[in-house]
């Protein structure tokens, strides 16, 4: 039997480490379906803020008419659907590349709290819709107690 002495361990766990993310990036990559397929064709980037009444969810959705967007409010979720229309364009006036989004959009964002969908309020301006979802009363008078365990010394 020969004896192999293992000089750097943590040189090949880095190894491994970075041959595992090329493993996990392959098998996304494969995963996803070109966003024709699946009948979305961008997905609009959101930012959900935690205040003590509510959840003030903002959707990035520039350049989309408010009459092209379809907003559902559950006690648990919000869906967002909707179409930023391509103006159609050719060279010859000018218009070679175009690097905006456009085509049909969908996002559902899970909520951490129930809310009082009933009560939500949605203001769109400036491409920036912003969604105010009051706390559902039970969580908003919601309290904890921890239970008190007694340190021997």
């Amino acid at each position: 039997m020969v004896l192999v002495r293992w000089n750097d361990p943590f040189r090949d766990l880095e190894t491994m480490r970075r041959q595992m993310d090329r493993l996990f990036d392959e098998m996304i990559r494969r995963d996803e379906e070109p966003p024709v397929n699946r009948g979305v064709d961008w997905i609009p980037a959101v930012e959900l803020k935690d205040t003590p009444e509510a959840l003030i969810l903002k959707v990035e959705i520039p350049g989309v008419e408010k009459e092209n967007l379809d907003v559902s409010v559950t006690r648990s979720a919000v869906q967002i659907a909707g179409e930023h229309r391509f103006e159609n364009q050719d060279e010859a006036k000018g218009a070679v590349r175009t690097e905006l989004r456009y085509g049909r959009f969908q996002r559902v964002i899970a909520l951490p709290v129930p809310v009082a969908h009933d009560q939500s309020q949605a203001d769109y301006r400036n491409g920036i819709l912003v969604l105010t979802l009051p706390k559902a009363a039970e969580v908003k008078t919601q309290v904890f107690k921890p239970t008190l365990t007694e340190v021997a010394n």
